[in-house]
């Protein structure tokens, strides 16, 4: 007789693990988003190829970026609204199948608009996935909230490093329609998806509970305070996101540019750079947990600008050392700004990932949109004078206040 989910894996079903870290289920999204965001990754990683095929400018590679943005950031916060209201524990799966979609249609577009169209199916996947995965995250913490979503995004971080390695190894020598072969990711990531939807569903009656307890930890601010807490987040979120989108879209045409590299070895740069953002992120939840979430933004985005002014005028040895610097420092913010708009708004967990996530996306095709016309006027390597300065937005956050690890705040 076939065994239930309960009996295969007893460690991961127990109710007592909404109280306690839950690192099995923790690993089974970090692997699922670690697969999603590899499928992801292999957008920009194609894009040196698709230049050539397709006879496409600068602004049309930032087309299919915005493409791919749009359809993986409007649509999380509404998906993170409506399962706040309506858990739907296994639409992660749904989302990796829609994915899949779009992963095929990619490997066979013979034209831009084709290609376009693919790139949609799987933002729109991406965009199902995120919020409920986040928050999976949250109910899986045991408490430790930030080592949860870091754990979550490392993967993600993790699996964006892998695309331009896998896209140098297999995609480039061998064509476009390779990125067929890749398939296999999204249906492993279904089948552990699965396994976490069941124990999405099993522990619901607990969930809303769960969330009502934090209520109680964090600081009684006013709505005025808080709304101007996630707007300067959002700021962040824009520098961040829009420094990192001249990273991932052109850091490959900026190595060729200025140093004559081949294309193999400008995606083995930014393999480098996105593994250091994996890195990066691991760091920065955990260190939120302990010392404050505020302090880890701080570093994370202000601390990053004597780096990114750097780059621009680094040798080729400095650039692919101040890329691992930029890369750690700077992906070590996100786990800390969405864990502490969590907190903000407690009750509101999925809208929350959905609107940091989808924000995230959303600004980095819109930054590689702009970027990309700014290239074609102004060339690649003034892109990177002019985002270096985008870091001293960081500044912002010392009006936020303080709450998490020591620094959290009492009920007044």
């Amino acid at each position: 007789m076939q065994k239930t989910i309960e009996e295969q894996f007893p460690q991961v079903t127990s109710p007592a693990l909404l109280t306690t870290t839950a690192y099995p289920i923790l690993l089974m999204i970090s692997v699922s988003h670690l697969l999603n965001d590899t499928i992801q990754s292999l957008i920009p990683s194609i894009y040196p190829i698709v230049k050539t095929n397709y006879h496409l400018s600068f602004a049309q590679i930032g087309l299919i970026t915005l493409t791919f943005q749009l359809a993986a950031s409007l649509l999380q916060p509404l998906v993170g609204l409506f399962t706040d209201h309506k858990p739907q524990p296994y639409s992660l799966a749904t989302g990796m199948a829609v994915t899949l979609a779009g992963l095929i249609c990619m490997s066979l577009a013979g034209h831009f608009h084709v290609l376009l169209f693919s790139v949609a199916l799987i933002g729109i996947g991406s965009s199902i996935f995120h919020p409920e995965a986040s928050k999976v995250a949250y109910m899986a913490s045991g408490g430790k909230r930030g080592l949860a979503q870091s754990i979550f995004q490392v993967g993600g971080n993790a699996g964006s490093s892998l695309g331009p390695l896998l896209a140098a190894l297999i995609i480039v020598p061998m064509g476009q329609s390779s990125i067929g072969w890749f398939a296999v990711l999204p249906l492993v990531a279904i089948g552990v998806l699965m396994i976490v939807g069941r124990w999405y569903k099993l522990h619901l009656p607990t969930l809303k509970q769960k969330i009502k307890s934090g209520h109680g930890e964090i600081p009684q601010l006013s709505k005025q305070k808080i709304f101007w807490s996630i707007l300067i987040l959002v700021v962040l979120i824009f520098s961040k996101y829009f420094y990192l989108a001249s990273m991932v879209s052109y850091l490959t045409f900026y190595m060729i540019a200025k140093f004559q590299v081949s294309v193999q070895h400008a995606q083995i740069f930014l393999f480098i750079f996105l593994f250091s953002v994996a890195a990066g992120t691991l760091l920065g939840g955990p260190i939120g947990d302990r010392f404050g979430r505020k302090y880890v933004i701080w570093f994370s985005i202000l601390g990053v600008a004597p780096f990114t002014l750097l780059l621009p005028y680094a040798s080729l040895f400095w650039t692919a050392v101040l890329t691992v610097i930029i890369g750690v420092v700077l992906a070590s913010a996100f786990s800390a700004i969405l864990v502490y708009a969590q907190e903000l708004l407690p009750g509101k967990v999925g809208m929350i990932s959905g609107l940091f996530f989808g924000f995230a996306f959303g600004m980095g095709g819109l930054g590689s949109a702009l970027l990309g016309v700014l290239a074609d006027h102004k060339g690649i390597i003034y892109v990177y004078q002019v985002c270096a300065f985008l870091p001293l937005i960081g500044l912002l956050t010392g009006f936020l206040p303080n709450i998490g690890g020591r620094n959290r705040l009492k009920p007044s």
